[in-house]
C-alpha cells in the first residue's frame, strides 16, 4: 500500500510538471505580460526626479568617476592604452518592477544590474577610449511586452528624452574633434537608433561616428536602416557604419522577437514583415558571415551570482541566418540561469564575443583615423 501511494505521488508530480511545462509553452507570452506589465496608467515621473547630467552622480560611467564599472578588465588582460575616442554607451533594461512604467533612479536592484552590464558590455570599449554611460529613467521590462499598448510608447519616449539630454551633455563635455563610438544593448540600442535619426543624421556629428553597436534590437534592412543616416557594416574594419545582432543557441526559437518585428513599421513607414534584420557577425565584423568557434577570441563566462567573469576563447561560433538571427551553435555551458525563452542569449549578446568586439572597435577606429 505504501509503495502504491508513493507511485501515485510520483505520477501526480510528473503530471503536474508536464502540465506546468505545457502551460508555459502555450502561454508564455501571456504569463510574462501578467508578471511584468504594469497595471496602472502611465504618468510622467516628476521633473524633480530628472538626472542632472552636469553632475557625476547622473552617470553610470564617466572619466572622472572613482568607481566606474566600465573600466573593468578580465584577470591578466593587457592594460588599456591612451584613449583615442569617446564612447557613449546606453545600458539595457534592468528595471523589472511592474509598479512603475519608468525606473526610479534610486532602485537598488536595477542599479546593481546596471553595474554588471557596464562591466560586461561597456568594458569592451575601454581599450579605445573613455566610456560615458548615463543613468536614465528607463522603461520597465513590461513596456516591451505590451508593444500595442500606448502606455508602452509613452514610457519608452519618456526614457529616450533622458538619453537625448545625456547625449547633449556628452557632446558638450568632449573635444569637438574627438571620434565617437555609440554602443548600446536592447532598450539602450533602441534609444541610440532614435538618436541617430533625430540628432545625428545629416549633422557634423555624423562625420565623427566611428561605429554604432546597436546590439540586441532588431533593425530592418529596408524599413529601418535607410532612416539612420549610416549603412550597416558590410566589412571588417569598415568605419562609419552600424553593427547589430541577436544571439540564439540551437534549437533557436526567435518567435517573440519575430512577432514584435512582423507587427511593426520602421521609421521609413515601411512594414518590417518579410524584411531581413541587420546581422553583423561579431566574430568577423562582416554582415551575414559565419565564423567557427576557434575564431572567437574570448567570451565572458559569468561566475556564480554574476559576481565576475572569466575569459574563455573558442567558446561559441556565430553565423547569421537569412532572416538576420545570429546562431551560436549548441547551448554553451555556464550561461543557463539567464537564458530567455526560445534559447535566446540576449543577456549575453556582448559577453559571448567580448574580446572580438574589443578588437573590432580598435580596427574600425584605426580605419577612421587613417592610421
Amino acid at each position: 500500500m505504501l509503495a502504491r501511494r508513493f507511485l501515485y505521488i510520483i505520477a501526480f508530480l510528473v503530471v503536474l510538471v508536464l502540465g506546468i511545462g505545457l502551460a508555459w509553452s502555450l502561454m508564455q507570452d501571456q504569463l510574462m505580460r501578467m508578471a511584468f506589465v504594469p497595471n496602472g496608467a502611465f504618468a510622467p515621473m516628476p521633473a524633480s526626479t530628472a538626472p542632472d547630467y552636469a553632475k557625476p552622480q547622473a552617470w553610470l560611467a564617466r572619466p572622472d568617476l572613482p568607481n566606474d564599472p566600465s573600466r573593468w578588465l578580465p584577470a591578466r588582460f593587457p592594460a588599456n592604452g591612451p584613449p583615442q575616442a569617446a564612447i557613449f554607451y546606453v545600458a539595457p533594461t534592468t528595471y523589472l518592477d511592474r509598479g512603475h512604467w519608468n525606473a526610479p533612479l534610486d532602485d537598488a536592484q536595477a542599479n546593481a544590474r546596471l553595474a554588471q552590464f557596464a562591466q560586461s558590455q561597456g568594458s569592451a570599449f575601454n581599450g579605445v577610449g573613455q566610456v560615458w554611460a548615463p543613468r536614465y529613467r528607463q522603461a520597465t521590462l513590461g513596456a516591451f511586452l505590451a508593444a500595442a499598448d500606448p502606455r508602452s510608447d509613452q514610457a519608452i519616449d519618456f526614457a529616450y528624452r533622458d538619453v537625448a539630454r545625456a547625449f547633449d551633455a556628452f557632446l558638450a563635455a568632449i573635444p569637438a574633434d574627438t571620434p565617437i563610438i555609440l554602443a548600446g544593448h536592447s532598450q539602450g540600442s533602441l534609444h541610440l537608433l532614435r538618436l541617430l535619426r533625430e540628432k545625428i543624421a545629416g549633422t557634423p556629428v555624423a562625420r565623427r561616428i566611428v561605429a554604432v553597436y546597436a546590439v540586441g534590437w532588431p533593425i530592418s534592412l529596408t524599413a529601418d536602416l535607410p532612416a539612420l543616416g549610416l549603412p550597416g557594416c558590410a566589412a571588417a574594419a569598415q568605419a562609419g557604419c552600424i553593427l547589430s545582432w541577436q544571439s540564439f543557441a540551437d534549437p533557436a526559437d526567435p518567435r517573440m522577437v519575430q512577432t514584435y518585428f512582423d507587427g511593426s513599421k520602421g521609421p521609413t513607414g515601411i512594414a518590417r514583415r518579410n524584411t531581413a534584420m541587420l546581422c553583423v557577425t561579431p566574430i568577423t565584423g562582416t554582415a551575414g558571415a559565419a565564423a567557427p568557434a576557434s575564431a572567437n577570441r574570448g567570451a565572458l563566462v559569468p561566475q556564480p551570482g554574476m559576481t565576475g567573469a572569466d575569459l574563455a576563447s573558442g567558446l561559441v561560433p556565430a553565423r547569421c541566418t537569412p532572416a538576420g538571427i545570429l546562431l551560436i551553435g549548441p547551448e554553451p555551458a555556464g550561461f543557463g540561469n539567464y537564458v530567455l525563452p526560445g534559447n535566446n542569449y540576449h543577456v549575453f549578446d556582448y559577453a559571448l564575443f567580448w574580446a572580438n568586439i574589443r578588437a573590432d572597435a580598435a580596427a574600425r577606429l584605426k580605419t577612421f583615423r587613417g592610421t
